[in-house]
This record gives structure tokens, C-alpha cells and sequence, in this order.
């Protein structure tokens, strides 16, 4: 084998040209007595794209997550959530680990919450049941195929939730974005917090971003610090963060188009797996199959490197290091592939 194309996750971008020399020569201080210029001015930039007041730069989304989960709750509190959102199905239980919570779980298949199944846990509470102290939804949905929420659809949810937070987990926010049309602002109106990672599709090599009201942000910090969070002179890693939301977002789209058209492809290959690939909106391919880690197997035989996100579940996700002849050279892969691979 003389070729591969990783297709695993959009974590395996590299940093671009314009974000290493960033780094080489950005501006640095300490983070813990808020004196790193770099730092500063990443969060600033981020909090003005949501249209929060203030943002936080962490090592990683799922602390980013971890972080918002203490913020917003206290122990033995619900949060409602769909069934295969990172924060409870791939964070290996750090939501009941840090912060001693609980989820109640709704139906997420189609990549969004049914605003009458979180309806009906929050009434639940007036019948003994424990108490809702947020609900969280992830944009893009990952596990459904990359699946972008609708601007209305989160503004109705918002809606229903009287006096209850709303926690964006937007670790591929900026591809809904470019999906929907939608500005990350209007996506985050709606949310009592957000997040946002640099370090998949936007290719910065470490990073995410938390963002909030004042009053929540400055309990953020401190969880940051409980959590091991507070990089010293961490400007290094925001200068490409800095690099990657000026100049990465835009080009998602070419991601999207080039994962619709391995949808296309995996659709044909695999037609026992019902996969509709008009499903796919952005960068994210995810299909059923009944051999689905023996299809992983025999896909990294031919070059072509896949994942699993449950035992029957296939994923493809593109990012800034596939190129269109890499999608011609998985398309001839999966020539044919359905058959001998059933």
C-alpha cells in the first residue's frame, strides 16, 4: 500500500503555513494572571463572533463541555440531551465523574431534540422527578452524519425552556454555519453558553473556545484552573487560533462538498446500509452497516482510513488535508467494495 487517506476524524488536520509562523512569532505572558496578549485577543475575537460578552481559551472541547456542565448545574441535577451527544456518550462519563449529574436521554437520531420530549422531562419535576438545571444540544450532530440544526428550530427551543439554560456544544459550530447560511451569532443567541473548537475543521492544532455571560464566565475560570485548564504562556497556541478564524472558516464548504460526494459513493457501495446521501449538509459521512468494523478493516487494506462511532455505525469525516484527487482515489476504493465486503 503506497497510499492513505485519513478520513477518521477532522482532529488529524495539520496546522497551515500562516499558523506556524503565527506561533513563531506571537506575542506570550502568563495566562494565569491574564497577561498573555495573544490569548486575550483570541478570546475577545471569538466572544464578538457569538455575541457573548466574554470567552475563555481551553486545552480541548471536552473540557469545554466539563467546564459548562459545573458551571450550569450542581450535583444531582438533570440535564436533558440527546442520546449520542459527546457530552454523553464520548467524554467516558465526565459529566457524572466531575460534577456528580445526571442526563436524561431523548431521541437524536435525526440530529435534533424534539422540543415536546424535553417538554415533557422539565413537567416531570412537578411529579418528584429531580431537577432540570439545563438542557444541551450539539450543532453540527455529529453521530446522526454532521447534521446542522435550523435557526428556528434551537430559537423555539430556547423558547420553551422559562428560566432553564441552554448550552451549545458547537464543536463543528463554524459547519453549520457555512451549511445554513446562518452567522454564528444567530446560532448562539439562543444559548446561555457555547462552545466552539479550533483544533478540527478550522485545523489550529490545540484549542476551543467557551463563551458567556460575565457572571457565568467568571465561575468558567475557575473551574478552568479545578480542571487543570490555565495554560501559562499558552499565546503560542492562540496566535493559530487567532489564524484559524480568520482564514478557515469559508473554506469549510469545501469539505461539505467533497464529503456529499463520498456520500454519494457510499451510498452505491453499500446499499444493504439504507444510506441517503442527501442526509450529508456538511463534512460528515455516518451510515449503518451490520459489519461496520470489518468494513473499517478492510477500507485501511485499500488505503483508506475510517472509523467507527458505535458497533454498527461507519463514519468518513473530510477536512482541510483531503484533496479532491483523495476523493478520487477513495471513490475507486469503494468501487465494488458493498459487494465483497458483505
Amino acid at each position: 500500500m503506497t497510499r492513505l487517506v485519513d478520513l477518521r476524524s477532522d482532529t488529524v488536520t495539520q496546522p497551515t503555513p500562516a499558523m506556524r509562523e503565527a506561533m513563531a512569532s506571537a506575542k506570550v505572558g502568563d495566562v494565569g494572571y491574564d497577561e498573555d496578549p495573544s490569548v486575550n485577543e483570541l478570546e475577545q475575537r471569538f466572544a464578538a463572533m457569538v455575541a457573548k460578552p466574554k470567552a475563555i481559551f481551553v486545552p480541548s472541547g471536552v473540557m469545554a463541555n466539563q467546564i459548562a456542565v459545573r458551571v450550569l448545574t450542581r450535583p444531582g441535577d438533570v440535564i436533558i440531551a440527546g442520546r449520542d451527544q459527546h457530552v454523553v456518550s464520548f467524554e467516558m462519563g465526565a459529566s457524572a465523574r466531575n460534577s456528580a449529574v445526571q442526563f436524561a436521554l431523548v431521541d437524536d437520531r435525526a440530529g435534533v431534540l424534539r422540543t415536546s420530549d424535553v417538554t415533557d422531562i422539565i413537567d416531570a419535576e412537578q411529579d418528584h422527578q429531580p431537577h432540570v438545571a439545563m438542557v444541551a444540544i450539539e450543532n453540527t450532530h455529529m453521530v446522526s452524519g454532521g447534521i446542522p440544526w435550523e435557526l428556528e428550530d434551537v430559537r423555539s427551543l430556547r423558547r420553551s425552556l422559562t428560566g432553564l439554560a441552554l448550552y451549545l456544544d458547537g464543536a463543528r459550530l463554524f459547519n453549520a454555519v457555512v451549511a445554513t447560511g446562518t452567522t454564528a451569532a444567530e446560532y448562539c443567541d439562543s444559548a446561555t453558553m457555547v462552545m466552539a473548537c479550533l483544533s478540527k475543521g478550522l485545523c489550529a492544532p490545540v484549542g476551543s473556545m467557551l463563551a458567556g455571560p460575565e457572571d457565568l464566565m467568571a465561575a468558567a475560570l475557575i473551574e478552568r484552573k479545578r480542571l487543570g485548564g490555565t495554560m501559562r504562556q499558552a499565546g503560542f497556541l492562540a496566535a493559530a487560533g487567532l489564524v484559524a478564524l480568520e482564514t478557515m472558516v469559508e473554506r469549510l464548504g469545501e469539505d461539505h462538498a467533497r464529503a456529499r460526494a463520498m456520500a454519494e459513493m457510499v451510498a452505491v457501495a453499500f446499499p444493504e446500509s439504507g444510506y441517503d446521501p442527501t442526509s450529508c449538509r456538511t463534512n460528515i459521512v455516518a451510515f449503518e452497516h451490520p459489519q461496520a468494523r470489518k468494513v473499517v478493516a478492510d477500507l485501511a487494506e485499500k488505503g483508506v482510513l475510517a472509523g467507527t462511532v458505535a458497533p454498527r455505525r461507519v463514519r468518513l469525516v473530510t477536512h482541510a488535508g483531503v484533496s479532491d484527487d483523495d476523493v478520487t482515489f477513495v471513490a475507486d476504493v469503494l468501487k465494488d467494495f458493498g459487494v465483497s465486503s458483505a
